[in-house]
């Protein structure tokens, strides 16, 4: 069966600075996997060169069709999105205004509505805080309102940076379980990066540990949980 997401061999840089060297990986339709690895590994840039925020070398393909070369709006439009480390919500718009902004190029509104509807079930407090300006929102709940906005683009492939960063603990376990809900229940394919290796490996069904820009160990979750050096660089025992 062909992955839903492969990468072989791309290679990215910044300016003169090589941040990948080769990285290849895969995920299937329907599961998740999780990029662990420290502060300047290349996860970051592993999605970007996934979404064309930078330049590449080397195949990358989506639902069999390469999109090495494709820019971000038509990677988007295939069905991929992408919240950033930072969420990139706009925080003089309302929560309304930023979800609407997640469909923006759909046209199905029946749908549209049906699906907003459903964002905010997952995440009651948005839908107490509609009018409200975005920026005023605590960091969870910006957390929510960036995920919930990716969701309305109905992609088949949610990506997340660093979703944890800054959140407490309850809000992290909150936002896991809805990605761990999502991909169980409705068969959407999860990629994270996250520095909280723990709860990353609790709710990933795959894993991919990078380092200096080069994949080094892969494998199901509970195997990469059980690996020693898995455990003392990551896990903290």
């Amino acid at each position: 069966m062909t992955p839903l997401l492969e990468l072989e061999d791309v290679h990215a840089r910044y300016g003169h600075t090589m941040a990948l060297h080769g990285v290849s990986l895969q995920l299937d339709e329907g599961s998740s996997l999780a990029l662990l690895g420290a502060n300047g590994a290349g996860k970051t840039t592993t999605l970007r060169a996934i979404s064309g925020l930078v330049r590449k070398t080397g195949h990358v393909s989506f639902a069999g069709r390469s999109i090495a070369r494709k820019p971000p709006e038509a990677v988007a439009r295939l069905g991929v999105a992408h919240v950033p480390q930072g969420r990139g919500i706009i925080g003089d718009l309302s929560v309304e205004d930023n979800l609407r902004l997640g469909a923006y190029t759909r046209r199905d509104r029946a749908a549209v509505k049906a699906d907003t509807a459903g964002v905010l079930e997952q995440f009651p407090r948005l839908g107490e805080r509609l009018s409200q300006a975005a920026g005023t929102l605590s960091g969870g709940e910006q957390q929510m309102l960036a995920l919930g906005r990716a969701l309305l683009q109905r992609p088949r492939l949610l990506m997340l940076d660093e979703p944890s960063l800054g959140l407490a603990p309850l809000i992290v376990r909150e936002i896991f379980d809805v990605l761990e809900r999502l991909n169980r229940e409705e068969g959407l394919a999860v990629l994270v990066v996250e520095q909280d290796a723990a709860v990353a490996l609790q709710t990933c069904r795959e894993a991919c540990v990078l380092e200096v820009g080069r994949v080094v160990l892969s494998g199901p979750s509970e195997e990469l949980a059980e690996n020693e050096s898995v455990r003392k660089a990551y896990l903290g025992y």
